[in-house]
């Protein structure tokens, strides 16, 4: 079974969806013993990184889902959901993230020119980093995928497995051992979002 964490924050029932739709069992859930018990976690997420960071704290689901990651267990983190993998955010503040890939959340403002328009939202090209990702087994270095951010993942680059370009090369995905994260929503990327979540559920 895949959890998907509930927490107050996210597209829940469309990721849901999206998973039931590549054959996948999947279940929303804020119970700490789901994701205990789960074969794979997901933390998907929408909205400001402080606000989601202290709801992700409640009940125990940050500590839970920061000790099953650390034991093995695999762990796709999904746009918020991503930048909260990372060591901090200065999203409106300084923020705490999970601390399992190292690295920062900055503003995209700091690094694209002054015209382009933020949120960055759209359909924008992955270009894959190094040895291609087992997270990207069914879709092709080139292939679109749908965006959503105005902040981004930053002081990783030994974790990048993706970018895209808006202006700057942006951190589009990332991947420490069993931890993964994209800034992009899969389920709103068609069939190459599918291929993804397909692929996920295949991560030992």
């Amino acid at each position: 079974m895949i959890a998907i964490v509930d927490y107050g924050v996210g597209n829940l029932f469309s990721l849901k969806s999206s998973f039931e739709m590549v054959g996948a069992d999947a279940e929303v859930t804020s119970d700490t013993s789901k994701l205990k018990t789960a074969d794979k976690i997901v933390l998907p997420g929408v909205g400001a990184f402080g606000d989601a960071a202290e709801k992700l704290k409640r009940g125990g689901l940050a500590e839970t889902v920061r000790s099953e990651a650390e034991g093995g267990k695999p762990l796709l983190g999904i746009c918020l959901g991503m930048q909260l993998l990372l060591e901090r955010s200065y999203e409106y503040g300084v923020h705490e993230g999970l601390g399992l890939i190292p690295g920062e959340i900055r503003p995209i403002s700091d690094v694209i020119p002054s015209g382009y328009k933020i949120p960055h939202i759209g359909w924008n090209a992955l270009e894959f980093r190094g040895d291609k990702s087992p997270l990207f087994k069914y879709i092709s270095d080139g292939d679109f995928v749908y965006f959503v951010h105005s902040y981004y993942a930053a002081d990783c680059d030994a974790s990048v497995i993706a970018t895209t370009e808006y202006g700057a090369h942006l951190t589009a995905a990332v991947a420490r051992g069993n931890v993964y994260g994209c800034q992009f929503h899969p389920e709103k990327s068609g069939n190459v979002g599918l291929n993804i979540l397909k692929a996920f559920c295949e991560i030992g």
